[in-house]
């Protein structure tokens, strides 16, 4: 009886500790009476969160115990903001974004070169501030094979290598021949083969030189890998048809090929017609999305084919003096100084006004849309992380500013904030996390198990300061930003915290590329056709 009395007292005390309340773990973090949002789930309530080993461990009415506190008494606890289109992938744009409440960036557009993608990863490997990606470069791959390789050191720069890359123009008015053709597909195959999360195309800024072929086979190495396209779409800038019959040839490709894509920055001419096509898509169960940015205007480089007199001018009837700054001076072009900085320095970034002012918050309240930044810092690109922010030149102000701007707006228009949470965060991870990005199925979410990326931010405060006259100022009111569970910012203050991790598939020991050939290409036409047709790519290239 004595021995059946100790087990008995044993398994009670088993019995009770098993069911202690939360309050007896010590968590590495917590965050204390926040206003807790998950927009997959639609929570929403006063709570705490109980961080471990890098993942929400605890969301509980309970109070919670940790090595760190931080009080979020009328601060809105969410998941850290996603960009999907953020081309400033260096230690400055890293701590920029942080400001602005950004915790994953990755860049959809210009992309980095295929053969580059698994060195530009490992370089940013426990030295990098918020998560980092970076889908493979059409342009690059473009570049690479129409006018001639960069040296290694340019192309470990990223998206930012296409401004060295943007000094030649064959890539950009060249129709490849066949090799060519099969060159730059291949090149596409080596970054996905290496893990990068999708395919960047700049096809708007190539119409000449890219067929409609060729962005159909650019869309098929994608859909090999099940991998989205992303893509600043044909005739982008235009009006509200050519906008959109970009648009649609980039769903189309997607739709026959059984593809994610996703349609690059469309809150430009024609935005209500594309939103309603994605959005259709998306009841039919599409994985096709689109992404906006919260300002009337846009940048580009000078050189753009879209901005230049015959387009910009002549064929839509816009006037420099009215649309095209530079930001340096702060002041708008003439015909003649457009001129003049195009042959001079045909890369250097200007703003481009295109849309009316009202029309930004309108976009805000879309759903099923992602907020992207198309972030391009300025002078200096590189440096140290904790450069002073008055030593970085000018430039759009949404390098800076993008989420502060959204919230602001959403503030200012009566926008519901587990909307604003969503476009700034859970719709790019759930898209992603879609096509079997593990990265992003375990982000964008508040919810125990999920990796503990978030940020703490007074509603009422957190707003953006970057202007055109001074589009470096960081965006404040906000409380902390956590990466990765560790605290990466707090009050305003940028850590020298480096918890970044890659967003990326794991890399695969063989290629799934499939070169093109012309009797494989003639084949899927009628019999009819002439002997001497080719496809996309001619024999002999040809401008």
């Amino acid at each position: 009886m004595k021995i059946q009395g100790h087990l008995l007292i044993g398994t009670l005390l088993t019995s009770v500790m098993g069911t202690m309340p939360a309050l007896a773990q010590k968590y590495d973090v917590v965050i204390n009476n926040g206003r807790v949002m998950d927009p997959e789930t639609l929570y929403d309530d006063i709570a705490n969160v109980g961080i471990k080993d890098g993942r929400i461990a605890e969301i509980s009415k309970k109070p919670l115990k940790g090595v760190k506190t931080i009080d979020a008494t009328g601060h809105i606890v969410a998941p850290g903001f996603i960009d999907t289109h953020f081309h400033w992938q260096t230690p400055i744009g890293y701590r920029v974004g942080l400001r602005d409440g950004m915790t994953s960036s990755m860049d959809f557009e210009a992309g980095c070169a295929g053969s580059y993608i698994a060195a530009w990863y490992k370089a940013r490997e426990g030295v990098t501030q918020s998560n980092y990606g970076c889908a493979v470069s059409h342009e690059l791959a473009r570049s690479m094979v129409l006018d001639g390789r960069l040296s290694d050191e340019i192309y470990m720069r990223g998206p930012i290598a296409a401004l060295e890359a943007r000094k030649k123009s064959g890539w950009s008015v060249t129709r490849p021949n066949l090799e060519q053709g099969n060159a730059i597909l291949e090149e596409l195959d080596k970054g996905l083969q290496a893990g990068a999360p999708g395919i960047g195309s700049t096809v708007g800024y190539m119409r000449e030189g890219v067929s409609s072929r060729e962005m159909f086979e650019v869309q098929k190495v994608g859909a090999r890998y099940g991998r989205p396209t992303g893509a600043h779409t044909r005739y982008t800038l235009g009006n509200d048809t050519t906008e959109n019959n970009g648009a649609q040839e980039l769903i189309a490709n997607a739709m026959a090929l059984g593809a994610p894509a996703i349609v690059l920055h469309f809150n430009n001419p024609g935005w209500r017609l594309a939103h309603e096509m994605i959005s259709r898509l998306q009841s039919q169960g599409f994985n096709i999305w689109g992404e906006v940015y919260p300002y009337a205007a846009g940048s580009t480089t000078v050189n753009a084919s879209f901005l230049q007199p015959d387009s910009w001018v002549e064929q839509m009837g816009n006037r420099y003096e009215d649309t095209v700054q530079d930001p340096v001076t702060g002041k708008f072009y003439t015909l003649e100084t457009f001129k003049a900085d195009t042959a001079s320095n045909p890369t250097k970034p200007i703003v481009v006004f295109k849309m009316p002012p009202e029309d930004p918050p309108k976009w805000l309240t879309l759903k099923g849309v992602t907020v992207a930044s198309d972030a391009l810092g300025a002078e200096p690109y590189f440096g140290p992380w904790d450069i002073p922010l008055e030593k970085i030149g000018n430039m759009h102000p949404r390098a800076a500013g993008t989420r502060g701007a959204t919230i602001r707006l959403g503030r200012e228009h009566n926008i519901p904030m587990m909307q604003l949470i969503s476009i700034l965060s859970y719709n790019a991870a759930k898209h992603l996390g879609d096509t079997g990005l593990k990265a992003m199925q375990e982000r964008g979410r508040i919810q125990k198990g999920m990796v503990a990326d978030i940020v703490v931010f007074d509603p009422a405060r957190f707003t953006d300061n970057a202007t055109y006259e001074k589009g470096a100022l960081p965006s404040t009111g906000m409380k902390a930003v956590l990466v990765n569970g560790q605290v990466a910012l707090r009050d305003d203050k940028v850590l020298p915290v480096f918890a970044g991790k890659p967003i990326r598939f794991d890399p695969e020991a063989q290629p799934r590329f499939e070169p093109i050939s012309l009797e494989g290409w003639n084949a899927q036409f009628s019999t009819g056709m002439p002997d001497t047709f080719t496809g996309a790519f001619p024999k002999d290239g040809g401008k």
